[in-house]
């Protein structure tokens, strides 16, 4: 029945066994399953992006100086388990670092007042590029430009 049926899992052949008449509890079906490899097989669910592909990095470049910038952090641990965080600010199109800003624990001021230097002394870049990671703060900056 099982060779028959191999995308049965064990509570369904337990019903099954059930209704054959026998009186079996679903722990040794369980058991016997799993000894001879009879799992059913997870479905791969597919992931959708998030996002507009219109703005992704390979269909809008860089077409010059200051015309995309990108942002983003990156995180590590010194031998004694104290926490570093990294912002850099990078230029898409000379590969230029704008800003690496360091701290124990960035917040979203210090990452605004990062941007605010560098729009006094570079201009206003037309897009800024990021990530959608956890430390993602477009709210503070939305709030800030509306200033």
């Amino acid at each position: 029945m099982v060779r028959q049926r191999p995308r049965l899992g064990y509570r369904r052949l337990t019903q099954l066994v059930k209704r054959e008449g026998w009186h079996v509890n679903s722990k040794p079906v369980h058991r016997l399953c799993r000894s001879e490899g009879l799992q059913v097989r997870q479905t791969v669910r597919i992931q959708r992006a998030i996002g507009v592909s219109a703005n992704a990095c390979d269909v809008r470049k860089a077409e010059h100086k200051d015309h995309v910038w990108t942002w983003d952090f990156v995180f590590d641990r010194t031998t004694n388990g104290t926490a570093w965080k990294w912002l850099s600010l990078v230029d898409e199109h000379s590969r230029e670092c704008l800003a690496l800003t360091v701290g124990r624990g960035l917040t979203s001021e210090d990452v605004i007042n990062t941007l605010a230097e560098r729009f006094q002394t570079r201009g206003v870049p037309k897009c800024i590029r990021s990530d959608n990671g956890p430390e993602l703060i477009s709210k503070a900056i939305r709030k800030s430009s509306q200033r």
